[in-house]
């Protein structure tokens, strides 16, 4: 028979803030015979306006683990509004966002859609795939690319 937990006995097995991962790795991968990557670089497509008025656009994202996934599921808003698991899921895994200093549920819910829309289909790519290339093939005359997803800005080099 399983036992079941309370979310306060889970908080408190979970790792304190300071055990994640402290440096992060470029996306583009590291170098042959290298630790695999656990930390991903992205930069939101709007940016993320904080109460000075800053736009935050730099960012980073660790990979998710099991307790990740689960801690959601027993998160009280979450229960109460399942579309909440997002904006929880997020608010553990960004490592870094500008110069914020705590990414928490408050700033996952203050950015614009389109942002947290692509925080989704970043964390599903590399949670899922393992990197932040996608295939692509132009619309006007078919040629196949690969595009970078953690890149810069549109029309930027």
């Amino acid at each position: 028979m399983r036992r079941r937990i309370g979310i306060d006995e889970l908080v408190a097995q979970a790792p304190p803030p300071a055990q994640r991962p402290a440096a992060p790795h470029r996306a583009d991968g590291p170098p042959r015979g290298a630790a695999p990557l656990t930390e991903f670089e992205f930069e939101l497509p709007r940016g993320y306006v904080d109460d000075e008025g800053t736009v935050h656009r730099h960012g980073a994202m660790r990979l998710a683990t099991a307790r990740d996934e689960l801690m959601p599921q027993i998160d009280l808003r979450v229960k109460e509004n399942p579309a909440y698991l997002g904006v929880v899921l997020l608010s553990h895994v960004i490592t870094r966002l500008g110069t914020v200093p705590e990414v928490h549920t408050g700033v996952i819910e203050r950015m614009y859609a389109t942002d947290v829309a692509f925080l989704q289909d970043f964390y599903q790519r590399i949670n899922s795939e393992g990197h932040t290339r996608a295939a692509v093939t132009c619309p006007h005359c078919d040629g196949a690319f690969e595009v970078d997803l953690a890149g810069g800005r549109l029309g930027e080099s």
